[in-house]
């Protein structure tokens, strides 16, 4: 029986239509697309918590899906608003489940406050474009959601806010000198979340959109001397996309295969389906 998914899209009607002029499509669609190239057979339904009177499914009908996987987003956690709450109100509802989740970096966070943790922004500053040299921790040396990741990788990431303190049930599996909490498993309410500070779904395309969006900010915080170096970086993660064997990109961007190879990029996702995912639908009966 093929496998069905919920994505939950973490951003608002605006955010998402933004993200589809820059890049085509919104969050949760790009995400359903890496989810898809590791399960291509799954079903894949979207939810929209943020957005007022969306039909969101309570732990029963949580519990008919597979997995649930957690968009980024562009909102912050301790604002607290009702589009923050509902997220948190639905990853509750996700634990009671015992539905198997999968999040990154705002999905991470949701992750943590649901089940009692905090969030906050990062004092060390935004990581933008790539997360470097994230080490796993003993325990995230041998957890399978790293299974195969080398000693310190790097990822694509876009993030200010981080999981300041984990939640009773929290692993930390992963880190790096930016954030403290790069990868994590929460147990919580009976039920499993795995999640990432990165974006292992993101393809090169979709953050050199990101980054083409950011280009004021990469200025104004310091990390391109002027509009014209932020427009030549992301025009060189674009161009990696289309061809990531260039070497000469590579190696200006100090990348190699576990950001260049998609299957490589998206590897937690994979190891979330095979290693989390198909054993608990076994167990529940529905192999």
């Amino acid at each position: 029986m093929a496998l069905r998914f919920l994505v939950v899209e973490g951003n608002r009607r605006t955010e998402r239509e933004t993200h589809r002029r820059s890049f085509g499509t919104a969050y949760a669609e790009s995400y359903s697309a890496a989810v898809l190239r590791h399960a291509p057979d799954a079903a894949i339904d979207v939810a929209h918590p943020a957005d007022e009177g969306a039909n969101l499914p309570d732990a029963d009908g949580l519990s008919g899906y597979d997995g649930v996987f957690l968009t980024g987003s562009a909102l912050n956690l301790y604002d607290m608003t009702p589009e923050v709450t509902r997220q948190i109100d639905l990853m509750r509802a996700v634990y009671a489940s015992g539905t198997p989740a999968f999040g990154s970096c705002w999905g991470i966070q949701v992750g943590a406050a649901a089940a009692g943790g905090s969030v906050a922004k990062n004092p060390a500053g935004r990581e933008i474009g790539f997360a470097r040299r994230i080490t796993p921790t003993e325990t995230g040396r041998a957890h399978p959601m790293l299974s195969g990741r080398p000693v310190a990788y790097d990822a694509p990431a876009v993030h200010l806010d981080v999981v300041e303190s984990v939640p009773d049930g929290a692993t930390i599996l992963a880190a790096n000198r930016m954030t403290g909490v790069q990868a994590a498993e929460i147990r919580h309410d009976g039920g499993v979340f795995w999640g990432v500070q990165y974006h292992p779904e993101f393809s090169l395309a979709e953050l050199a959109a990101i980054l083409a969006r950011y280009d004021e900010r990469l200025v104004a915080e310091g990390f391109c001397a002027d509009l014209a170096a932020a427009h030549a970086y992301a025009a060189d993660i674009r161009a990696l996309h289309d061809d990531p064997a260039r070497p000469d990109l590579a190696w200006r961007h100090g990348l190699d295969a576990e950001v260049l190879d998609p299957f490589k990029r998206t590897r937690e996702i994979a190891n979330f389906i095979e290693a989390l995912v198909i054993p608990t639908k076994a167990a529940r009966g529905r192999a």
